[in-house]
């Protein structure tokens, strides 16, 4: 009984989140992602105190966790000292660790997340890097950028940009050394295995979906990107 709760309570984030919330909706309130979305934080913080391990698995594998922009303005209102953003950082962590991320439509795309942000942090030093946002992937960035892109060497040294360079500065080429750095603190704080967790289970769902599974910006990954 109550492991899944047991589980969100060995998170700091979620010890640090939950204090005694008394569903007043100051936080949904306020909050930009209520505003547009299915997401309501008074009703997840509600949901959790309740510590039924039914409903939580039931918030684990819904969209509902995914729609947070952890820009925290509920923990700046909430008259308890609550911080729904830091349940729903712990929701999310516990949601990839029991694999119900893939129950979702939002929770699989922590895939695409991973190949775009996660792998380009550990290849470049750097989440978003102009050489992988092409106009096939992004058609929303427009001529323009299509042009920038194009032209980007000499338009970024024309900017006063490091691109590719080892001086100092915007877009510099980060050493090899620093990389290696970045890659134990990934192995040391878990976010290796975390990565290596949403590849695992995201096959398993490709599998079940009948979809082509393999890395990169593979079949899966535009499903996931396009639909």
């Amino acid at each position: 009984m109550n492991e899944l709760y047991k589980e969100l309570g060995k998170d700091v984030r979620f010890i640090e989140g939950l204090k005694a919330c008394f569903n007043c909706g100051v936080c949904t309130a306020v909050c930009p992602a209520a505003e547009v979305t299915d997401y309501d934080p008074r009703i997840i913080v509600a949901t959790v105190q309740q510590k039924n391990d039914y409903e939580i698995e039931e918030l684990l594998k819904s969209d509902s966790i995914w729609r947070c922009g952890e820009c925290l303005s509920c923990k700046t209102r909430c008259p308890r000292g609550n911080v729904p953003g830091y349940i729903i950082q712990a929701l999310r962590a516990l949601s990839i660790e029991t694999g119900l991320f893939t129950e979702s439509e939002q929770g699989r795309k922590q895939l695409a997340v991973k190949r775009t942000v996660g792998d380009h942090i550990l290849k470049y030093g750097y989440c978003v890097y102009i050489d992988e946002v092409d106009n096939d992937m992004y058609p929303e960035q427009g001529p323009v950028w299509k042009w920038l892109r194009e032209n980007r060497e000499s338009m970024l040294e024309r900017l006063g940009t490091s691109y590719k360079t080892d001086k100092s500065g915007t877009l510099r080429k980060v050493s090899q050394e620093s990389l290696d750095d970045l890659k134990k603190i990934f192995d040391e704080t878990g976010g290796t295995k975390r990565l290596e967790k949403i590849e695992k289970d995201s096959c398993s769902k490709a599998k079940e979906l009948k979809i082509d599974f393999s890395e990169g910006k593979d079949e899966y990954f535009k499903y996931l990107y396009n639909e």
